[in-house]
């Protein structure tokens, strides 16, 4: 269908829709050109009008039809071309008006060739801007549909990933608390199930209230600690009452609440501390996460490693979601790992 389309607009004179809306603009177009012929004093003025209407009208779509292959690849204005055609309408413009002002004397041909020529010339410029300007709006919008297309491709393909980046890191957990702490591994399937049924089916969304994901972490939160037991001082600052028409990115904050857990239970202390921050302020979410690290990890790199797919794919996403609407701060020192992102509200 948008092919059949497509090669019925390179016609000369395009779809019906053309030929409705150079009817409709035709009724000004005779208004205009009829006060113009009484003032030249032309004979059979409205023979003439209707005349010339008509050939104003087939001018434009003969500038149209002229320069549809060569508009047809454009996708940015070609200013030089747009403002020579201006220049040449306002030129011929501005000679028919001075002709209605001082015409030749008598009924004579060179009279009609003096308003026939600029007026074609006026006609075939017009239809080549309108195209020009048309084919240039189509490929911009056909290129943003594009582009919007690929991001949702990509962005589908990024929340895909959360899910089994979660329960590859959770499995790999519970197989070592299956050795060293079997009696944990029932009240962490009960969490898992909870946590992965809202990864699964409520976080399909591209955006979901912000108390639904605050529920998610304070739910995973909870796993941690029944993971971790005594050995976690854990500090939170979760904002309790959040208007349930904030919305946020699902699974967005969980990949760095998820990497400080993961990586503060390697360090040589022996207690893990982890302070988490929500809250929101303005139009402005406000988060935060520190976390004990040891040195030789940020030294071996094993944050990029065994990250995974979590930190890039975060990354991607606030790239792709909030475009010049998010600031992410990441810093460390001695013993501790922050990261800060402010988002704005959707």
């Amino acid at each position: 269908m948008n092919k059949v389309k497509a090669r019925s607009d390179f016609g000369f004179f395009g779809n019906k829709l053309y030929l409705i809306l150079a009817c409709v603009a035709g009724i000004p177009i005779y208004i205009a050109v009829k006060g113009y012929v009484e003032s030249i004093q032309v004979y059979a003025d409205d023979s003439v009008t209707f005349a010339a209407t008509v050939f104003f009208i087939l001018g434009v779509f003969t500038g149209r039809y002229i320069s549809q292959v060569w508009a047809s690849g454009l996708k940015t204005f070609p200013k030089d071309v747009l403002a020579g055609l201006a220049l040449l309408i306002i030129a011929s413009l501005a000679w028919l008006f001075f002709h209605a002002d001082f015409p030749l004397p008598g009924r004579t041909a060179i009279n009609l060739l003096l308003f026939w020529l600029p007026f074609l010339l006026i006609s075939i410029a017009s239809g080549v801007m309108i195209k020009v300007m048309h084919a240039v709006t189509q490929n911009q919008l056909t290129e943003a549909k594009s582009e919007a297309a690929h991001s949702q491709s990509e962005l589908n393909l990024l929340q895909s990933q959360l899910s089994p980046h979660f329960l590859f890191n959770t499995l790999n957990n519970l197989y070592g608390l299956s050795i060293t702490d079997h009696q944990k591994i029932p009240p962490l399937l009960l969490k898992l199930s909870e946590l992965l049924r809202y990864s699964v089916y409520d976080a399909s969304e591209i955006y979901v209230p912000l108390r639904n994901e605050m529920a998610y972490i304070k739910n995973y939160i909870e796993f941690e600690k029944i993971r971790i037991g005594d050995r976690l001082v854990l500090s939170t600052d979760l904002e309790e009452m959040i208007d349930p028409e904030i919305k946020i990115a699902p699974m967005l904050l969980i990949v760095f609440i998820e990497n400080a857990f993961k990586h503060s239970k390697n360090t040589a202390s022996p207690e893990i501390f982890v302070d988490i921050s929500l809250r929101t302020w303005g139009s402005s979410i406000l988060f935060s996460v520190r976390n004990s690290y040891g040195r030789e990890e940020e030294e071996n790199n094993m944050l990029d490693r065994s990250g995974g797919v979590g930190l890039p794919n975060v990354n991607k996403r606030l790239e792709l979601l909030y475009p010049n609407a998010h600031e992410l701060n990441v810093r460390s020192d001695e013993l501790f790992y922050t990261v800060e992102l402010q988002l704005k509200m959707k």
